[in-house]
C-alpha cells in the first residue's frame, strides 16, 4: 500500500508541481497563434533550451524579482511593454518555470512563501519546462514532427498565459503572436545576463539560506530570427536586480531599437584587467606604426577610428587612402555597441597583441604563438608541438582552458542529446571556465564552425542528429593549422551525434604534412591539403559545407577561380571577415563573382572577443566577426 501510494503521490508531482507554479498541462497550442510559423517555433525552443541550461533555478527563487525591458516602448502595438517583471520558479520544488507579469505589482501579489497566490484577473505568462513523460500526447506530436529541441534531459518548454478567475478557477490562452516575439527576446537575454549577478554577502542574515544579489542592470543585445525581423536585425534586452532601477531611453533618428541605455554607469571598468594596463596607454600611429601615448596622439575627426602619432602621417594617409575607406569606418564606429562583447573581464589589444600575451604569462608558449608575429619565421603547422594539452594552451591554470573530456549532464534516456550553443556565456558556462580565461580567441574558429553545421547549415544539422557524417572543405587555414588542440572540442560538443571530416585546403599547408589524416577524438578527423581550392577540389570528397574563416576574400585575386568553382558546385558556403570594412569588400567580390548571399551581414556569436583599448576611441577591430552565407 505504501509503494502505491508513493506512485500515487509522485504522479500527482508530476501533473500538478509539489512547489511554487500553476502546475503544467494547459493544452495550448503554438500552431494555432497566427503568424506563428515552424521556423520561428523552432527558434523559440531553441531559445528556451538555451536558458534551460544556464540552470538559474541553482541560484535564484520565486522572490528574486527582475525588470526587465526589451527594445523601445514604441516598438510594440500598445506604446508600451508586454512585461516588465519576471521571477524564475522551480529552485525550491515543483515546477521548473519563467514567469512574466505586467508589472512588480502584480509578481508580488502572486509570490508566496511556497506556492504561486492565484489573484483573480492577474495574468501571467509562463514558460513552464514539462517533463517528456507528462506532456499531453498533441503536444508531443508536435514537438516529434517539427523536431524541436529539448530542453536539458527529457523536458520541453510549454508556453502559455494563465489567469485565476474570482472563484479560483484556472484558465488559460495562447500566448499573442508580439507576446512570442517579446519573450523569445527575454529568454535568450536572461540566459545570457543572469549568471553576471553577483552575490552580496553582506546583505543576508546569517540565518538565512536565500542568497542575496548586488544591485544590478545590464543591456544585451539579441539578434531577432530572421523570421521575425522586423526592419531591425538587433533589439535590446535590459535586465535589472531588483526591479524598477532607472531607465532613460535615449531616441534616435534611426529606426534600430538598439539605442535603450541605463541611467547610471554601468560595470565596465571590470573588462580592463590592471594587468593589462601596459598596454593600454599606447596606440600604434596608422601610417608609420610609431607607438605613440593616448594622450599625444592625433584622431581622424571624421570617422573617430584611427590615431596618428603627428599631422604629417594624418595627411598623407588620408592622401594614400584613408579618404576612400573613412566613411566605413564611421559607419563600423557607429556599430560598437552592437558588437561589442561585453561579458569578458579580460582586456587585450590587436595592435599590441605582445604586451596583451604577456600580462596574461602566455607570450610565445603553446598556441598563443600564433597570435604574434614572433614566431613569424616558422611555416604554419610547423611550431614544435608542446608535451601535452596544459602546454598546448601556455600554461594557463587548470581552471582556465578547456580539457579534453566530455560534456556531462546532457543525456536523455541514457543517450546523448545533442548541445546547441548560442554564445560565448553559454560556453564558459558549459566548460565552467572564469570569464577572465582568453581561451575565446582562439576558439573562435572551431566553435565558429560547430556554429555553422548547427545552427546555420540545415542540411549538415540533419546528418548530424541522423549520426552520419558531415564532410567539410575549410579554405585558406594558417594559424588553424597550429591549433588543432582546440578542434578537439568540436568532438565533444558533438556529443554522441555524427562524425566531421574536416578537409583544410590551403597554400599554407606545409609541403610535408600535406596529404596527411589526423585523428582528433572520436568524432573529428582532420585531412591537410596543400594548394589552392579550385586545382584541388576535383581530387576531394563532395563537401556538405564550405567555410573560409577571415580568409580575405577582398585582398587576394587567387580566389576569383575559387568563387566560380563554389558557384558551380552550389554547395553552401560560409565567409568570415575580420571588420566591416573587410566585409563591405568581400560582398563585393562575391556579388561579382554571381555568388548569392543568402541573408544580411550578421555578427558571430563566436568571434574572438579583441578590443583595441588606449585612446579616447575604441575601434572594434574583432576578428572572426562578420558571417556571409552564400549559395545556402
Amino acid at each position: 500500500m505504501d509503494v502505491h501510494l508513493k506512485y500515487a503521490f509522485g504522479r500527482f508531482q508530476e501533473q500538478f508541481g509539489s512547489g511554487p507554479g500553476l502546475g503544467p498541462g494547459s493544452g495550448t497550442n503554438l500552431m494555432k497563434i497566427d503568424g506563428v510559423a515552424p521556423p520561428f517555433i523552432k527558434s523559440i525552443y531553441r531559445a528556451a533550451a538555451a536558458l534551460y541550461r544556464t540552470d538559474p533555478w541553482r541560484r535564484l527563487r520565486p522572490g528574486h524579482l527582475f525588470g526587465v525591458r526589451v527594445g523601445k516602448d514604441l516598438d510594440w502595438s500598445s506604446k508600451k511593454q508586454v512585461f516588465s517583471c519576471i521571477q524564475f520558479i522551480g529552485g525550491d520544488g515543483g515546477d521548473i518555470a519563467l514567469y512574466m507579469f505586467r508589472s512588480e505589482i502584480d509578481a508580488m501579489k502572486m509570490t508566496g512563501p511556497r506556492e504561486t497566490i492565484r489573484v483573480p484577473n492577474v495574468e501571467v505568462l509562463r514558460v513552464t519546462y514539462e517533463l517528456d513523460s507528462v506532456m499531453l500526447p498533441s503536444n508531443k506530436r508536435f514537438v516529434m514532427s517539427l523536431a524541436l529541441e529539448v530542453s536539458g534531459e527529457d523536458r520541453y518548454p510549454v508556453i502559455d498565459v494563465g489567469r485565476s478567475t474570482t472563484t479560483g478557477e484556472l484558465q488559460f490562452r495562447n500566448p499573442t503572436f508580439e507576446e512570442l516575439r517579446f519573450v523569445y527576446a527575454v529568454m535568450k537575454g536572461a540566459s545570457l545576463l543572469h549568471p553576471l549577478l553577483q552575490q552580496d554577502y553582506g546583505a543576508a542574515p546569517k540565518w538565512s539560506r536565500v542568497i542575496y544579489f548586488e544591485p544590478f542592470i545590464e543591456t544585451v543585445d539579441v539578434q531577432w530570427p530572421a523570421e521575425v525581423t522586423k526592419g531591425n536585425d538587433l533589439v535590446a534586452v535590459t535586465i535589472s536586480y531588483p526591479p524598477g532601477r532607472g531607465y532613460q531611453e535615449k531616441y534616435s533618428s534611426s529606426s534600430s531599437s538598439t539605442p535603450t541605455k541605463h541611467s547610471e554607469v554601468p560595470k565596465e571598468e571590470k573588462f580592463i584587467d590592471v594587468k593589462s594596463n601596459i598596454a593600454v596607454c599606447f596606440r600604434q600611429c596608422m601610417m608609420c606604426k610609431e607607438e605613440v601615448n593616448r594622450e599625444q596622439s592625433i584622431c581622424c575627426g571624421h570617422c573617430s577610428a584611427v590615431v596618428y602619432c603627428s599631422s604629417v602621417c594624418q595627411k598623407q594617409h588620408w592622401k594614400e587612402g584613408h579618404k576612400d575607406v573613412c566613411g566605413l569606418y564611421r559607419a563600423m564606429m557607429e556599430r560598437e555597441e552592437e558588437l561589442a562583447i561585453k561579458i569578458f573581464v579580460f582586456a587585450c589589444s590587436a595592435e599590441q597583441p605582445c604586451k596583451w600575451l604577456e600580462s596574461l604569462g602566455i607570450h610565445q608558449k603553446g598556441m598563443w604563438r600564433r597570435k604574434c608575429s614572433c614566431y613569424s619565421h616558422c611555416p604554419y603547422g610547423l611550431l614544435p608541438v608542446p608535451g601535452g594539452l596544459w602546454d598546448s594552451w601556455g600554461g594557463l591554470d587548470e581552471n582556465e582552458y578547456p580539457h579534453d573530456s566530455p560534456f556531462h549532464n546532457h543525456f536523455r534516456d541514457g543517450i546523448s542529446s545533442s548541445i546547441l550553443l548560442s554564445g560565448w556565456l553559454e560556453y564558459y558556462n558549459l566548460r565552467s571556465l572564469p570569464l577572465t580565461s582568453p581561451v575565446a580567441d582562439i576558439l573562435s574558429h572551431p566553435l565558429t564552425v560547430y556554429y555553422i553545421l548547427t545552427a546555420l547549415s540545415i542540411s549538415s544539422k540533419n546528418l548530424l542528429l541522423k549520426n552520419k557524417e558531415v564532410i567539410l572543405h575549410y579554405i585558406g587555414p594558417e594559424g588553424e593549422l597550429d591549433w588543432m588542440a582546440a578542434f578537439a572540442e568540436i568532438g565533444h560538443l558533438l556529443h554522441g551525434m555524427g562524425n566531421i571530416q574536416i578537409i583544410m585546403v590551403g597554400p599554407e599547408v606545409p609541403t610535408n604534412l600535406s596529404g596527411t589524416t589526423s585523428g582528433i577524438g572520436s568524432r573529428v578527423r582532420v585531412n591537410l591539403v596543400r594548394g589552392l581550392y579550385q586545382d584541388e577540389a576535383s581530387y576531394l570528397p563532395t563537401p556538405h559545407v564550405i567555410v573560409a574563416l577571415n580568409c580575405g576574400v577582398g585582398s587576394y585575386s587567387s580566389w576569383g577561380g575559387a568563387l566560380d568553382l563554389i558557384k558551380s558546385m552550389n554547395i553552401p558556403a560560409y565567409f568570415t571577415n575580420e571588420s566591416e570594412l573587410s566585409c563591405s569588400n568581400s560582398k563585393q567580390v562575391l556579388r561579382a563573382a554571381g555568388l548569392h548571399i543568402s541573408y544580411p551581414v550578421t555578427p558571430n556569436p563566436f568571434r574572438s572577443p579583441v578590443r583595441i583599448f588606449g585612446t579616447s576611441t575604441n575601434f572594434p577591430s574583432y576578428r572572426n566577426c562578420f558571417l556571409l552565407g552564400v549559395n545556402t
